[in-house]
């Protein structure tokens, strides 16, 4: 069997083989296997420099200072830090936070827990395309407003937010500002002074690195507010306790040293391929782009398909790896939340292909990938009641 042409690349990445190299370093007792917080030896001494080196790579990434990178398993457990760590820190001088209903579920359920908790959510809705007004946010604010969260570029629709605007009225506001940058960090040129925000999160394979680690940023002035999550040791300046998966963040740092060097040259690449695709499907009749193809991650392809059932739809497109919305949410049958807060019905949000192209996707990728888009949707709807 052919393996399916993969084009999920929002869900997650290959691991590029040049990364792989590198963390086999960390693997053996040929290596450097020491445990990096075990300073009375010289193994550990070793590992504690590599994981330095590795933790000013990550920073280097986003233009942030080593100091404020904290390593995790991943853009998951860096919300959640975030957001949890954050509001549980302030609760004394409020408990009302700001986010949208189109985050990753990993800031939702975040919130949702601190809900129970007694903190007050106000969610701002984002426009037909998926942005948000930064003046909408702005209002949005209260007094007792501790956090605002919102996704620098969403999962789903590629679409990115205007955070720099939307961090001006939080800082004005003494307000601090999260942000999801996982899709963004590797795709999008990325300075942390520019955006403005006190807390990033970042993923590793999504900019072809391992899975199971990622990195939270955290500004200075946001440090004394982070309550941690977790308890039983000092690591990761004492806000992510447990010995620190070396190989992992080595893998960390390699996939980063190679989204400088290359990532300009990818986005390029990945841009001009959505181009190409997107020119052969546009002339079938009854679909719909969904985001803003102005403000959108490159690469990016959402596309509601009228007049077809969507299982149907997946199903026959066995040569193609893709999905209709989130990895999250693949195996459940519900539409697309984030699809639904933009006004799609639940029959075109269930009929939504999103694409993601990457570093490894080629022209015949593409070509492939429109002739059986369109031969599924001419043969469903020639088969529709």
């Amino acid at each position: 069997m052919i393996p399916p042409v993969y084009l999920d690349y929002a869900a997650t990445t290959p691991v590029d083989p040049r990364v792989a190299q590198v963390m086999a370093q960390y693997l053996t007792g040929e290596g450097i296997f020491g445990n990096p917080s075990s300073a009375s030896h010289a193994y550990g001494r070793e590992a504690a420099q590599h994981l330095e080196a590795a933790r000013a790579d990550v920073a280097a990434l986003i233009g942030a200072a080593p100091e404020c990178m904290v390593f995790t398993s991943g853009a998951t457990e860096a919300d959640n830090l975030a957001i949890l760590g954050v509001a549980r820190g302030r609760a004394g001088f409020g408990r009302h936070l700001v986010s949208m209903r189109t985050e990753h579920k990993a800031v939702l359920d975040a919130c949702r827990r601190l809900e129970k908790e007694g903190f007050e959510l106000s969610w701002v809705a984002p426009s037909a395309d998926g942005l948000v007004d930064p003046a909408a946010v702005a209002a949005a604010l209260r007094p007792d407003t501790q956090l605002v969260s919102i996704m620098h570029a969403n999962n789903e629709l590629g679409v990115i937010q205007d955070i720099p605007a939307i961090a001006a009225a939080c800082r004005e506001r003494g307000v601090l500002l999260h942000t999801d940058a996982a899709q963004s960090a590797g795709r999008l040129p990325m300075d942390v002074a520019a955006l403005g925000a006190d807390l990033v999160s970042l993923s590793a394979h999504k900019l072809y690195g391992p899975k199971g680690v990622g990195a939270l940023y955290v500004a200075a002035r946001a440090r004394p507010w982070v309550q941690p999550l977790l308890l039983g040791g000092g690591q990761e300046r004492g806000l992510r306790p447990g010995t620190v998966p070396l190989h992992q963040v080595a893998g960390f740092a390699a996939a980063a040293r190679l989204v400088r060097d290359e990532g300009s040259a990818d986005a390029q690449r990945c841009a001009a391929l959505a181009g190409r695709l997107w020119a052969q499907l546009e002339s079938l009749p009854g679909l719909r782009f969904n985001g803003h193809p102005g403000r959108c991650l490159p690469g990016f392809l959402s596309v509601s398909v009228e007049g077809v059932e969507g299982e149907s739809l997946l199903a026959g497109l066995g040569e193609l790896a893709l999905s209709s919305g989130s990895a999250c949410d693949s195996a459940v049958a519900e539409p697309s939340y984030v699809l639904r807060a933009i006004g799609l019905s639940a029959g075109l949000a269930q009929a939504t292909l999103r694409i993601s192209l990457g570093r490894f996707s080629t022209e015949a990728d593409v070509d492939l990938a429109a002739a059986a888009i369109r031969r599924e949707v001419v043969r469903l709807r020639a088969v529709a009641p």
